[in-house]
């Protein structure tokens, strides 16, 4: 892990995480767990890919910072062991090999990101939080303080009550949500939401917030959009 400036996240982003840090080489475990903590994370060290097997099973981590090059059961024979265990927490590897056919037998393996080593600490932080953004695997449910979308029946209620959305209303919605508070931008919108790789220059986008935010206040539900000023929206 090599020095960097510290980068500085808004408080309002980060969502407290239980993190496995499964490293050999003591100093870099340390190090990662002592960072993860100052962060306002719990984190737990294994040394062995077995260790690592058993922990995974007992404790529903939010995320796994799994090494490749460990003694006994492997990084790649760790990972594919967790998932035939039907342990689906996001997995981050770590290596030092950088070669394509290296990084392609780990996401093989069932891992979700790959980061090479030698690696700043504020981009393996950052890596962790996209993980733990996306939905969780068996995830059938997005749900704020008086809103529940089932991503099943793709169907939202309101404070227990149903609540009638477009397609549209309900993919920009569930978007939000997925960010946990986060801003996302117009542009990700876009490409989300509407399938654009490109900005077709129109305020489609606002449009649509506009109407949603105004069917959730009908509903009682204010505030549950913020416009986030030079970034995009966020969820209230």
């Amino acid at each position: 892990m090599n020095g960097s400036h510290a980068v500085l996240i808004p408080q309002a982003t980060i969502r407290p995480m239980r993190v496995l840090v499964v490293e050999d080489e003591k100093k870099l475990a340390d190090l990662l767990a002592r960072g993860l903590r100052e962060e306002g994370h719990a984190a737990d060290v294994a040394g062995r890919g077995e260790e690592a097997l058993w922990m995974a099973r007992a404790v529903p981590y939010d995320a796994i910072v799994l090494d490749v090059m460990l003694p006994g059961l492997d990084g790649f024979a760790t990972c594919r062991a967790l998932r035939e265990a039907d342990v689906w927490s996001p997995v981050l590897m770590l290596t030092a090999r950088d070669a394509v056919e290296n990084r392609i037998e780990g996401l093989d393996s069932g891992a979700d990101d790959y980061l090479v080593k030698p690696f700043s600490f504020a981009e393996l932080a950052a890596r962790l939080r996209a993980l733990d953004r996306r939905p969780k695997p068996g995830a059938t449910e997005l749900r704020s303080d008086a809103l529940a979308l089932d991503l099943i029946r793709r169907t939202a209620t309101a404070r227990g009550e149903r609540l009638d959305l477009t397609p549209t209303e309900f993919s920009l919605r569930a978007a939000l949500l997925r960010e946990r508070g986060a801003p996302i931008s117009r542009r990700a919108l876009l490409s989300e939401v509407w399938g654009y790789e490109f900005d077709p220059g129109t305020n489609v986008v606002d449009v649509h917030v506009n109407r949603l935010r105004r069917k959730l206040e009908d509903r009682g539900l204010s505030d549950v959009i913020r416009t986030v000023r030079g970034s995009g929206y966020a969820a209230g």
